[in-house]
């Protein structure tokens, strides 16, 4: 069991290196810095949760240091602050935030038997608003019906978790630090296949709370003149094919705010602006794989719009359901 526990640890701590180093080459827009710094925050309290567990195993030493009360009780708020911008379209800053810091310190406080329970019991409360956010998406559900079943996914975990807290007080400490070391092994690996298989899922579900709860923009807007102005800027023009494309540069070029064409594409497509641009790149991709047949299926993503190689492949997968070179096989042989 320990040497099971040894690998989650090893699997977890790998897997946070990656994480950090990957948020900090990322530049995306998505996520406010104080977003960043949130999840930023989470990945190296998990982490060291993890290597506090190995230091037990290892040296056989106490793990339950007011150090590892204060990264038990960080999770929960950092895990809120980072997913709230994404999940419920809110970035701002209230006085009332505060008082999440409030268990932190309590936790330091509070009778050595007390802390752990107390823990999972706020902790609990943050299971609950996630669950109370994921359901309010509910009406979005047909544009990205996998990408809520991985949010579901981290909400069961974070149940196991709460879970595992409440019965506490009747396993052995190896027990504890097993089953613990798993599920935070078990986090990291959802966090890491979510971000493979949806490379762009924070983009997709923050236009998707977005769509959830704004009120409409487009009361005094000519839906129809817009859409014919989308549809000559991707069907004439093109427009997808630019790599730099966003949401900014589109809205200005249909005369909208960003908010205004975002909605508009939500309510018209059911879909995004991420994924409204990603299938038209496709669309666009499966017709030079066919009519240029010497072209390599790589400069075929980057003249769509697409910036690399995996990006491409995993939008098409996505969209067709198969590689673009298999696509191109199989059309070529119907012929």
């Amino acid at each position: 069991m320990l040497l099971l526990a040894l690998l989650s640890i090893g699997f977890s701590l790998f897997t946070a290196a990656l994480l950090i180093i990957g948020n900090l080459l990322q530049h995306s827009a998505t996520q406010p810095l104080s977003g960043k710094l949130a999840g930023f925050v989470l990945v190296v309290a998990l982490a060291g949760l993890q290597a506090l567990h190995l230091h037990f195993i290892v040296d056989s030493d106490p793990f339950f240091s007011p150090l590892y009360i204060g990264l038990l009780y960080v999770i929960a708020p950092s895990f809120y602050f980072y997913s709230r911008r994404l999940l419920t379209a809110d970035a701002a800053f209230r006085p009332r935030h505060i008082l999440h810091a409030l268990p932190l310190a309590a936790g330091q406080l509070l009778p050595i038997n007390w802390t752990m329970p107390t823990a999972f019991v706020i902790g609990s409360g943050y299971v609950l608003w996630l669950a109370a956010v994921v359901y309010a998406l509910r009406q979005q559900r047909r544009r990205f019906k996998l990408e809520l079943l991985a949010l579901a996914a981290f909400f069961f975990i974070a149940t196991g978790v709460i879970v595992l807290g409440f019965i506490w007080p009747l396993l052995t400490t190896d027990t504890f630090i097993v089953s613990y070391s798993m599920l935070i092994s078990l986090a990291f690996f959802a966090a890491v296949l979510t971000l493979l298989r949806f490379p762009s899922i924070e983009s997709d579900v923050a236009e998707a709370a977005q769509a959830s709860y704004a009120e409409s923009t487009l009361k005094n807007i000519d839906r129809q003149a817009v859409l014919q102005q989308l549809q000559k800027l991707m069907q004439e023009d093109k427009i997808f094919t630019l790599e730099s494309l966003n949401l900014a540069m589109l809205a200005e070029q249909v005369q909208l705010t960003s908010h205004q064409l975002s909605e508009l594409i939500n309510s018209e497509f059911q879909q995004g602006f991420s994924h409204y641009i990603r299938q038209h790149r496709v669309e666009e991709a499966k017709k030079l794989l066919l009519d240029e047949p010497q072209a390599s299926v790589l400069s075929i993503g980057l003249a769509v719009g697409f910036s690399t190689q995996s990006n491409f492949y995993t939008a098409f997968r996505d969209i067709v359901g198969i590689a673009p070179g298999q696509y191109r096989k199989q059309s070529q042989r119907k012929k």
